[in-house]
């Protein structure tokens, strides 16, 4: 299996996908209706006798994926973030969850990546829904290399996974051969001042170019990379808020049950430091690009540097 560089995340995702299939031929893909959207026909070429279009019935489809997985296949399925996550909950939690089924879930354009399909395909509480489901794996790659490494690293972990990821654009930050584990952040700056953690292609790369603001007013940030979200990188975070003091978690997503919760729990038991967020609150998505929604949610370098620079002070 060879990663290889491609225009569109989707396209890198079908690449991971197809390679592992290759090695092991119970591996299928199931899809709800979205091939063109997700570029899953680029499986369905190659593998054929091997891929499910399930139509617009996604809580079916993960009944149909939970059922293949218990005579020994191991399925991949996809729809959009919310259908995903919101509309097959009970279906993932039962069907996959408390049978102890192996299931991998691709949840595409999540929280403003969704865009023009506006609020009702927003899915700002994936993460906060996946977490309540015992031994799932969570991820959310940052970039091409991240996507394809954390796709293979869900699948041979063995447990069932949600991966969290855009479909359109592309995005570099790692070369290829670099380290990329599942359970394992990444430090991509450091500094003493203010740590910033951050997950997803956008905020990631946000979070670079807040360290750029904030170092010109004199303030050095730790910028991390959180990629898994379950298993989390305890170690790492523990690490950076004993040096810094102050965090400051960035997420594409809803604060309650989300990340920045999660880590508020884990130093709240563990090392209390002061902590301020960046996520969506009370609020449900609306439409527009993404340039429009960054600003409309804050989820900006400018906010970004903002925000950790009155942590600094404190």
């Amino acid at each position: 299996m060879a990663f290889e560089k491609k225009s569109h995340y989707k396209e890198v995702l079908m690449d991971a996908i197809i390679d592992i299939a290759k090695e092991n031929d119970k591996v299928v893909f199931l899809d709800a209706d979205l091939s063109s959207c997700i570029g899953s026909t680029a499986f369905e070429k190659v593998f054929p006798e091997r891929f499910f279009n399930c139509g617009i019935a996604e809580a079916n489809m993960v009944g149909v994926a939970a059922g293949l997985a218990s005579t020994g296949m191991v399925p991949f399925v996809h729809s959009f973030g919310c259908f995903a996550s919101r509309r097959v909950y009970d279906q993932l939690f039962l069907s996959v969850g408390y049978t102890h089924q192996t299931v991998h879930v691709i949840g595409s354009d999540p929280g403003i990546t969704a865009q023009y399909n506006g609020g009702t395909h927003m899915p700002f509480e994936d993460i906060a829904l996946m977490r309540q489901i015992p031994n799932m794996a969570i991820v959310e790659p940052s970039d091409d290399y991240s996507l394809y490494m954390l796709t293979k690293a869900v699948y041979e972990n063995g447990t069932s996974s949600y991966i969290r990821t855009p479909r359109k654009g592309i995005n570099s930050i790692y070369s290829d051969g670099e380290e990329i584990k599942l359970g394992k952040a990444k430090v991509l700056r450091e500094g003493d001042d203010v740590a910033i953690i951050s997950l997803g292609a956008h905020l990631v790369t946000e979070s670079l170019k807040a360290y750029d603001i904030l170092k010109e007013q004199g303030v050095n940030a730790t910028v991390i990379d959180l990629l898994s979200i379950k298993p989390m990188d305890e170690e790492t975070i523990l690490e950076v808020a004993k040096k810094c003091g102050k965090v400051l978690v960035c997420e594409n997503g809803r604060y309650a049950g989300g990340v920045g919760e999660g880590i508020a729990s884990l130093l709240a038991k563990n090392y209390p430091c002061l902590m301020d967020f960046i996520c969506v609150g009370e609020r449900f998505g609306e439409v527009g690009n993404l340039k429009y929604l960054a600003s409309a949610f804050g989820f900006t370098a400018d906010n970004i540097a903002a925000k950790a620079l009155s942590l600094a002070k404190k």
